[in-house]
């Protein structure tokens, strides 16, 4: 017979009561846990296994495929040179079969500075003979580092002030300022049809498009710009409704977008080759870059561009073909 007090015997029995419940419940706790572990590997055992797509080889060059590449502003006689030197460099490792100049490549100042934009007078020490001289030293240039190339040149709206002019000083009677026009503007003064380049001038339609100075190839449309908006690829990709390559910023930008009626197409604008600070400017610094555009193109039109960027008078593009 236990001397233990009652009441020492009820705390150890509350004790061991105690401790036997909570293994009780742990032993629970880690059935249920099981349970669940087991449950789980049941469902992964029933999910199907996912297959990933095998990479395949990438397609073989059809005999078809071609390098285009788009040239834009050089501005005749404010051409860069360092940035010229970049492209020329690219250009011979490319060797590319199209070259579209997409205007602006003769700045037309000198006398014709009636029609230039405000506060322009401050660019006019140099003379028009200059800026063609530019001109064709850069097309020269081109064609000597693209000896196969075909060569389309767009107007832009700078090479366009010689027909303004003409218009402007025979008073605009259409025969004698189609006659001024055929002296002075840049189609003629750069001897383009002697040179086999194509040239297409702001004012007439092509390709039947309900627009003048735009031209199509393959699946793409080119033109030397009609907006001067800061997103000017948006609001440019709006009114075309198509791939689009155009220049006249002189700011590098580029969009792919989706469309309902059109569906997935992109615009670009590569940049420009000439000074990114003009004297005009002089109290606004520019967002201007250098650049020029590549698009690789395959027999059913369809495209790959690529905007190449010029930094420093360099591209590091041309060290990728002698790798």
């Amino acid at each position: 017979m236990s001397n233990k007090p009652a009441s020492e015997k009820d705390w150890g029995a509350i004790q061991r009561e105690t401790a036997q419940k909570a293994h009780a419940s742990q032993v629970a706790s880690l059935e249920l846990e099981l349970k669940h572990t087991k449950d789980a590997l049941e469902r992964i055992k029933k999910v199907p296994a996912v297959r990933v797509p095998a990479p395949r080889a990438p397609d073989a060059r059809k005999s078809g495929d071609i390098v285009r590449v788009c040239i834009p502003d050089t501005h005749g006689a404010k051409i860069d040179k360092a940035a010229l030197a970049a492209l020329l460099t690219d250009l011979k490792a490319l060797d590319p079969h199209e070259i579209i100049l997409l205007g602006d490549h003769v700045d037309c100042g000198g006398f014709l500075a009636q029609h230039h934009v405000m506060g322009y007078v401050a660019e006019t020490a140099y003379s028009y003979e200059d800026d063609i001289a530019h001109a064709n030293a850069f097309l020269d240039a081109v064609q000597k580092a693209a000896p196969r190339a075909k060569i389309e040149y767009l107007e832009g709206n700078h090479e366009r002030r010689v027909e303004t002019w003409a218009v402007t000083q025979t008073l605009r009677h259409s025969r004698d300022s189609e006659g001024l026009r055929l002296l002075y503007a840049p189609e003629h003064r750069l001897s383009l049809a002697a040179r086999g380049i194509t040239y297409f001038r702001e004012s007439v339609q092509y390709d039947s498009l309900p627009v003048p100075g735009v031209i199509k190839r393959g699946k793409c449309f080119f033109m030397h710009g009609m907006s001067t908006a800061k997103n000017a690829v948006t609001a440019t990709l709006a009114k075309i409704g198509g791939n689009v390559v155009f220049a006249h910023t002189h700011r590098a930008q580029s969009e792919v977008v989706r469309l309902v009626g059109a569906g997935v197409i992109g615009g670009w604008n590569p940049g420009c080759l000439c000074a990114l600070q003009p004297l005009w400017q002089h109290t606004s610094p520019t967002d201007w870059t250098h650049g020029y555009g590549v698009q690789l193109v395959s027999p059913s039109g369809a495209f790959l561009h690529l905007n190449i960027p010029i930094i420093d008078g360099k591209t590091n593009f041309a060290s990728l073909f002698t790798l």
